[in-house]
This record gives structure tokens, sequence and C-alpha cells, in this order.
């Protein structure tokens, strides 16, 4: 008896030992179908689903050329490599492939990557060519893919290249064009999410599939005219190379438009090999970025605006001593001796800061450069000729500049430096823009490097969010002004001129400064004019400077204008006048 009782004592612990046994099972079942359902689902999706972002294409940039888009900045085809270390079953091999096949385009730590089992995705190089990839493709590695994108191209080197900017190591744009239209260029990357197979090949099956087509980036055309662009930065670099000046700039544009046919910086660099880049100097585009006071070339602007409000006439005279008080400062002429009772014209002639100052006291009181007098040459520099201000050219960094207010300490003294073009600061692209509307009727057109869009078909799609002002100034007083210009070069600098068309200028010598003193034996040089048949044509405005160097208007820019006026005329076939 006893031993029947030890037995069902046994077999009544097994019984409860199997019930506890089978219970731990079943909530562990229950545990696992159905409290951590979502939980497995979403690991098993994961083994099984692949998300791949497609990458969209970057938007070409075209020049002008002919009349017609030139493609000046394209894309080319290459490939990011990655890895799935969860299904690499020959490790060693892959590791050889790469080496051996792409092994200069390797990404930091890609030995270790192809180690790492619990992720899916390792990129190991990137901008692999098409042939690259084959190469490897041919080996038929399991746990190997590739990822197309794009690589820019800048064919030209670089021509244009401040203009264009460049697209760094993140694929994102910096400065010009790739920068200032980054987002319209990049467009926007699709998606595709498939169950896969052990080798990664998309299945049909799931519905959870994702296929979004990516939208390529919009591909945009630019003002700027090939031709024009390449002479002018040769011109520059052969002046530069002639005058010894460290570095120079240079714009070009349609006055009767405002569109830029172009715009060139020295030194320069090549979007395509940014590891040339030594310099910020190399990149920045100093046309529109770099206020400096660009010296008697405004002494345009002060005639246009004596001449406009009837204070002044080409013709009216004023007694010239080489020198004009202004509160408590004198006022003395860099050219001496034209002494006399002489006209504005002739004082323009001969860059004369004494008619300027008396330019500037006759729209006051005759005497002063009084308030009014302030004021109105406020109202036509910054408000009319919007100079000092932003333009709005579809370029990055464009820098303002500043003409001081006619109310701050010592205006008086102020404005009489102004009226010769000193005391301010502005950029080239302002001052450009402001004398086209000077000389071509009296309409400010907003500057712009921007021709359009080039659409999927091809079509150009033109820009219409350029901004015109019409009235800067009347029509009689442009008239006025451009043959005082006209007169103003033809007294000293025309001789080497194409004959038979209208080419005028003004010359600009300016001073620099340094931690707010003015540097000693360094000056820059600059100058301003404009060229055509009956109608002006083209405005060029040319700058260069350079350390400890004295370089002016008349003997270092003048020649430059020179050389691509005239290749202006011959390259857009202007006629003679009669």
């Amino acid at each position: 008896m006893p031993n029947e009782v030890i037995i069902h004592r046994r077999i009544r612990f097994l019984a409860i030992m199997c019930f506890i046994v089978m219970a731990v099972f079943v909530v562990r079942l229950f545990y696992l179908q159905v409290i951590e359902h979502g939980k497995y689902v979403s690991l098993a999706r994961a083994e099984q689903e692949k998300r791949l972002v497609i990458p969209a294409k970057r938007g070409e940039i075209y020049l002008m050329d002919d009349g017609k888009p030139y493609r000046i900045v394209m894309n080319q085809t290459v490939y990011t490599m990655f890895v799935d270390p969860s299904i690499v079953n020959k490790p060693t091999e892959v590791l050889a492939a790469i080496r051996e096949v792409v092994g200069g385009n390797t990404v930091e730590g890609y030995a270790e990557r192809i180690t790492q089992k619990k992720t899916r995705y390792q990129v190991v190089a990137r901008k692999v060519s098409h042939t690259q990839a084959e190469l490897i493709r041919k080996r038929a590695l399991n746990g190997v893919g590739f990822h197309a994108e794009t690589a820019r191209i800048y064919p030209e080197k670089s021509l244009a290249a401040q203009i264009l900017g460049f697209v760094n190591f993140d694929g994102v744009g910096q400065y010009g064009v790739e920068g200032k239209f980054d987002k319209e260029l990049q467009g926007t990357d699709g998606l595709l999410q498939s169950v896969t197979d052990v080798a990664n090949v998309p299945l049909t099956i799931g519905d959870k599939n994702i296929d979004i087509a990516p939208k390529n980036g919009q591909s945009i055309v630019l003002t700027i005219d090939r031709s024009v662009q390449s002479y002018v930065e040769q011109a520059l670099a052969d002046g530069l190379k002639r005058t010894g000046a460290d570095s120079g700039s240079a714009i070009v544009m349609d006055p009767n438009t405002g569109k830029v046919l172009a715009m060139a910086n020295l030194p320069t660099y090549d979007p395509g090999q940014l590891a040339g880049i030594t310099n910020f100097t190399q990149v920045n585009n100093g046309v529109i970025t770099t206020p400096y006071e660009p010296g008697s070339v405004m002494k345009t602007f002060t005639m246009a605006t004596g001449i406009d409000t009837g204070a002044v006439k080409p013709d009216s005279t004023y007694v010239n001593t080489d020198y004009i008080q202004v509160g408590d400062r004198t006022i003395t002429n860099a050219s001496k001796g034209q002494t006399g009772t002489i006209t504005l014209q002739h004082a323009l002639n001969w860059s004369l800061n004494t008619g300027m100052v008396t330019v500037a006291q006759r729209l006051g009181d005759g005497k002063n450069i009084n308030l009014d007098a302030r004021n109105t040459m406020y109202d036509y520099l910054f408000n009319k000729f919007r100079l000092g201000q932003p333009t709005g050219i579809e370029l990055m960094g464009e820098r303002a500049g500043i003409i001081p207010a006619p109310t701050i300490p010592g205006a008086a003294n102020q404005y009489a430096t102004i009226s010769f073009g000193q005391g301010m600061d502005l950029t080239m692209v302002q001052v450009a823009a402001g004398f086209s509307a000077l000389i071509n009727g009296g309409t400010y057109h907003t500057p712009t490097v921007i021709e359009g869009a080039l659409m999927p078909d091809k079509t150009l799609r033109r820009n219409s969010n350029q901004k015109t002002y019409n009235g800067v100034i009347k029509a009689s007083t442009s008239e006025q002004m451009r043959e005082m210009i006209l007169k103003s070069r033809g007294a000293f600098a025309s001789s080497k001129d194409r004959q038979g068309y209208n080419v005028g200028g003004k010359t600009g010598t300016s001073q620099t400064f340094e931690n707010g003193q003015i540097v000693e034996g360094q000056t820059i040089g600059t100058y301003l004019g404009f060229g055509g048949d009956t109608t002006p044509k083209y405005v060029i405005m040319v700058q260069v400077s350079g350390k400890n160097k004295n370089l002016g208007g008349s003997d270092d820019t003048n020649p430059i204008f020179t050389d691509i006026s005239n290749w202006m005329i011959d390259y857009k076939k202007l006629q003679p006048k009669a």
C-alpha cells in the first residue's frame, strides 16, 4: 500500500509539472502571437522589404550661345556601392573586389562595415563609375548593390565659375546659381519600397509596396553669353598681366534689358576641381559681393541729378581755382591747371572734383550742400538709381553697400565727396545697372542672370520675375548725359575705338582703406562706359586692384574696356554711323 501511494504522488507531481510546462508554453505563445504580434510582423517585414531612395537628377545649367541654350553644367551617372552584411556569404571575396576595382573610391572603414551583421545597409564606396560597377556585378557577389546617382561636371572648367558656383561633396549647391537655386536644381527624390527575395530582387507581391517616381530638378538657362563671357575673362586676364594688378572684375550688361551678358572675376577656380581652391578670393564674385568707392565714374550720376532737376546744364559755367571750400574742408582737383571760367562739360572731361561739388551746391542754395541738396542727391542715388542697396540679382552673397543718410553729422562734407565718387560703398552690379538707366532713356531694369527655365521638351520658359522702373530720369536728361559721356571719352581716350560708333565712358580712381585708414600708395582703377550705334547696345564696367599698387582708370582699366568694347562691336555686328 505505501508503494501505491508513492506511485500516485509521483504521477500527480508529473501531471502538475506537465500542466505547468504546458501553461508556460500557452502563455508564451499567447504573448508572442497576440501581445507581441505587431512587433514580429514588423521584424518579418523588415527582413522581406527594402526601402530604396531613388535620387532625382539635378537640373543642368545653360548659358546662351548664338541665341540658343548651351549646356555649361551637366550630370554624369555614378554609383554608390553598398553591402547588406546580413547576407554577405563571401566577405573575403567582397573585400577583394572592393580593393581591386574601386579602391580609390572607398569610404573610411569600409572593411569593418562588411562585418556589421546586425545591419542591412552599409555604404562602402562612392562615385563609382559605370565600368567599375559592371566589373563588380560580373562577380555575382551576394549582398552587394549599387545606387545610381549623379555627379556634377563642368566641361568648360573655370568659365563663369563664380556665376555658376559648385556642388559640394554632400551634393549641396554652394555660391552662385548652384547655391541660390539649390532647392530647384535638386528636385525631389523618389521612393521604392518592395518585398524582395534573398538576392534583393524586388517582388511584385505585398500590399505595402511603394513606387514614387523622382521629380528631377529644374534646368536653368542664364543670360550669360558664352562668347562674351569667354572674351571678357581673357581680356581681364591680359589686363591684369599688363598692369601687374592682383585681382580684377568686369561686367557687361545690355542696358535696354538689364540682362548680364558677362560677369568675370580674377583670380578664379575650376568648379570641378575643388581641391584647387586655396583662397576665398577664388570663389568670391566681387562684382556683387565687394562694395568699394567707385571714384570718378560717379560724376556721371551727379551730373545727371543736376541736369534732371534743372539745377545745371552741360554748358553751365563756374570759376575753377582747383580747390573749393566745403565747411572746414578744402577739396582739390587731381587734374590741375584747368583754371578760370569753364563749363561743367569741361569739368567732366577733366574729371574735376570742384565741378561736381559745384553741382551739389547748386542742388541747394548755390553756395552750400545744404539739407535740400543732400536730400535730392540721396533721392536720386538711392531711390531712383537704386545704389547702396541689393539689386536682387539671382546670385548668392549680394551685398548692399552704403550711401550715408543726408542727416548724419558732417553730412555736408560727406556729400561733397559723394559728388565725385568717394564716401560711399557700392558694388559694380549696382553701378552698372544704375548707369544703364542713366544712358538708356531713363528706365531702370533690375539686373538679371536668369534667361529662363529649360523644360523637359527643351522649350525655354522665359523669366517673368524681372522688375522694371520707368522714369528714373527724363528721356531728355538721358540724351544729354549720353552726349556728355561721349564727349568726355572723346576728349582723351577714343583714339583706339572702332571708328563710326558711339563709345563713351568715364574713368575712376579711388582710395582703399584698412582698419578705417587710407592706405597710401594703393588705389583701385575703374572704367565705366557704353557703346553702340545709334543707341547704346552694351554697358561695360571694369575694375582692377592690387596690394601696394597705384592703379587708375585711365592707364589700367581703360585699355581693358577698349579691348572688350571693340570686340563687342564686331560680335554684335553693329553698323557704323553714316
